[in-house]
């Protein structure tokens, strides 16, 4: 089987955490099948609100999420994000970061969603501010050599109607794509071998890498 014949789709919103639990075994998945991997935000927390009114079942379902899975949400993000007087529960910022880094690699959007992840559910950083975002990627970008100026990057983040746009777009087009999986949820991952198109969700995404890997050379 060649690369030519893998297509990967990986469904997703970057303050999903269940995304989070999937994390581990999407980074193997990048090593091996980089070059085939497409990222497919889908807008799921795109709409502002207050996290107050969230957070306490945001924590428990975190809890559930840590149980299962064993990833860490730690207490300086319970305090820190979960509780923060005025805190906003919105993915734009890191969707359209996303975007942004994509434009210059596809490669760097994993690694900052990834570093995204750790810095909110581990280090406790505010992942819904455009600050916090804007930081992030611009180490990140500094990781793989381009470098971005932090004032300009958070005003694209906020201002730049191109940026809005084709992030609009590109949500869409991953709403519309999401129609035909089995489930509305995320994570999921859509394999296509030579056309025919393969599903996963559930267990194979929150048991590492070598689980996933294991599960898609046997479709391959």
């Amino acid at each position: 089987m060649t690369m030519q014949n893998l297509e990967l789709q990986y469904f997703f919103d970057p303050l999903c955490g269940w995304c989070y639990a999937s994390a581990p075994a999407l980074v193997g998945l990048a090593e091996r099948h980089g070059a085939a991997l497409r990222m497919m935000p889908v807008g799921l927390f795109m709409q502002p609100r207050p996290i107050a009114g969230i957070a306490e079942f945001a924590w428990q379902n975190d809890q559930r999420i840590a149980t299962l899975t064993g990833q860490h949400f730690s207490e300086a993000y319970r305090e820190q994000v979960l509780l923060a007087a005025d805190g906003v529960f919105d993915s734009t910022p890191l969707t359209r970061a996303l975007t942004a880094l994509g434009e210059q690699d596809a490669a760097l959007e994993l690694r900052l969603l990834h570093t995204a992840q750790l810095a909110r559910y581990v280090d406790g950083v505010d992942t819904c501010r455009v600050e916090a975002v804007a930081q992030i990627a611009l180490d990140v970008a500094r990781s793989a050599g381009l470098d971005l100026d932090l004032d300009a990057f958070s005003a694209r983040l906020s201002d730049d109607r191109s940026l809005a746009d084709a992030t609009a777009q590109r949500v869409t087009r991953a709403q519309q794509a999401m129609q035909a999986l089995p489930s509305g949820g995320v994570p999921q991952l859509l394999l296509k071998i030579n056309g025919t198109p393969h599903v996963i969700a559930g267990q194979p995404l929150y048991e590492g890498p070598q689980r996933l890997l294991t599960h898609i050379a046997s479709l391959l």
